[in-house]
């Protein structure tokens, strides 16, 4: 009896102490009426200042970086009542509710942030106003994104593939690799923005690698590996590379990882018949081909190709010379209704870049074409000079000139990864700008112009999470609704010995069988 009472004094108090925390914590009735002013914005993280932010957006919680003992905040528009927040704790959590309601209400006009502190010395202190336009055109309501440790493995740690809702701070698993005991879960590709029509790579330690295809909630296991992947906007096809990427290691650099590839071809898959195909148009055995992209209109192939190089033939590895090899970029037409493919032809060349392109992926509206060049290589995330660049194809395709420019969100670090929303305004990407380690994930607004505006990374509830949690974010796409399939369904399907088997065609650029042994870039970042 006296322990039964003891554990129900103990949940008692510890119930009593998390209310009174609470209410000091954040007490909304605090009123400021004296107060000295400083004559610039206070110190925040994350920096959620002088930038376009989404109407539907999550709150935007923020700690204040300035001593003090009590903090206050007021948050406002031109229309609806403004929102204030008091905390004995420097971090700002604004109610969901309200802020949602007053983002509605003032579309296209802005939002400010009046901070407070309680000092010793001087009493309250206001800091300048924080201001943010507030954008008219939603972002997708989800994000789909890839969770890990920064060198995580096929063979340990954890990976998972997470969906985020962007009103919110809900966030779900999609398929972690604890599921299905071990092994990666590595890319995932939308048809479209959609939820509907996704496939997502897994690499299992007892059955080899496979993919999920995802159709409207029906979950099929096919026996083949898919690598960089793009789904035809009709959603018929999916074009995809297999590459051989072996890992090797620097002695001394930001990023002591890299890779080159040491051979590759590109492939298609045509969902109703599971058929795999290729032709000597997008593989051709003297060139690597990798990250295959879609045109909006879906009437070109888009992906980066180099020469093979002599130096592949040395038995050393990395072979000297490997931080000369540049991707171009390259495109070939496409007859969907006929299935053939037109001659490629480079519209981008390393030569008068100097740099090397990757990751190439166009606006759903076909306005705008985004890509990475890095100084060398195929792995824009492993390169501290990967940048995002854009080009206008509009005005491309009125001269033929593929005229590009650096985006101002590039940092003098990695930036990758990078997915367009479905109305063609939202950008999100990979960066390591703050730690040069961590990968997070970053929203830009784009503009008629195509100019980009200053990064917001994706809020979170805790304001700190960023600051100790340590794994990255990377492989964020947009997508506009949850994905119809649970973590367990798909964690079945992997389990499953049910297997649709497809043939793969054989070409003399098809690289050797059990090429892809060992660790890959798929497992690691």
């Amino acid at each position: 009896m006296r322990r039964r009472v003891t554990v129900f004094g103990l949940v008692l108090f510890v119930i009593l102490l998390s209310g009174v925390l609470a209410y000091g914590l954040h007490e909304r009735d605090v009123q400021v009426d004296k107060y000295s002013a400083v004559d610039r914005p206070p110190r925040i993280h994350p920096d959620y200042s002088s930038t376009v932010i989404p109407p539907n957006i999550s709150p935007l919680n923020f700690t204040v970086k300035e001593k003090g003992s009590y903090y206050f905040a007021r948050i406002y528009s031109d229309k609806g009542e403004a929102i204030e927040v008091s905390s004995r704790s420097p971090d700002i959590v604004i109610p969901i509710n309200s802020w949602h309601v007053l983002l509605d209400k003032n579309r296209g006009g802005q939002v400010h942030f009046d901070v407070f502190v309680m000092t010793d010395d001087r009493g309250w202190v206001r800091f300048g106003t924080i201001t943010n336009r507030i954008a008219s055109e939603d972002v997708d309501n989800y994000i789909v994104y890839r969770r890990t440790h920064p060198t995580n493995t096929l063979s340990r740690g954890r990976v998972g593939i997470y969906q985020r809702d962007l009103r919110c701070f809900d966030e779900k698993t999609v398929l972690d690799n604890h599921l299905y005991k071990a092994g990666c879960s590595s890319c995932h590709t939308f048809c479209g923005n959609r939820p509907d029509n996704v496939l997502i790579g897994v690499r299992n330690l007892k059955q080899g690698p496979i993919t999920l295809l995802i159709e409207d909630g029906v979950v099929s296991k096919i026996d083949a590996k898919f690598g960089y992947t793009t789904w035809h906007p009709s959603g018929k096809l999916v074009a995809y590379s297999l590459n051989k990427l072996p890992m090797f290691l620097h002695t001394a650099r930001r990023e002591l990882r890299d890779t080159m590839d040491i051979d590759s071809v590109l492939l298609y898959f045509v969902v109703d018949s599971k058929a795999v195909k290729t032709s000597p148009q997008i593989s051709k055995k003297d060139q690597l081909e990798n990250w295959p992209a879609w045109s909006a209109d879906g009437r070109y192939l888009y992906f980066c190709s180099t020469p093979k190089s002599p130096i592949l033939q040395e038995k050393k590895f990395p072979p000297d010379g490997y931080d000369q090899v540049k991707y171009n970029l390259v495109r070939v037409s496409y007859d969907l209704e006929h299935d053939q493919w037109g001659e490629a032809e480079t519209v981008l060349s390393s030569k008068d870049t100097g740099l090397s392109i990757a990751m190439p992926r166009f606006s759903p509206d076909g306005r705008w074409l985004i890509f990475c060049m890095s100084d060398y290589g195929c792995f824009p995330p492993w390169q501290v000079s990967s940048d995002l660049y854009i080009v206008d194809m509009k005005v491309a395709e009125e001269t033929g000139r593929y005229e590009y420019r650096r985006l101002d969100i590039s940092s003098d670090q990695s930036e990758s990864w990078h997915s367009w929303s479905s109305n063609s305004r939202w950008l999100i990407y990979s960066s390591k700008k703050e730690h040069g380690v961590f990968t997070k994930c970053y929203i830009s607004y784009v503009d008629e112009t195509g100019k980009a505006y200053k990064p917001l990374i994706v809020p979170q509830e805790d304001p700190e999470l960023y600051n100790y949690c340590l794994e990255t974010f990377n492989t964020p796409e947009f997508v506009t609704g949850p994905i119809a399939a649970t973590g367990e369904q798909l964690a079945r399907a992997v389990r499953s010995s049910t297997k649709v088997s497809v043939k793969m065609p054989i070409t003399m650029a098809t690289p050797k069988a059990g090429s892809d042994k060992g660790p890959s870039l798929l497992e690691l970042e």
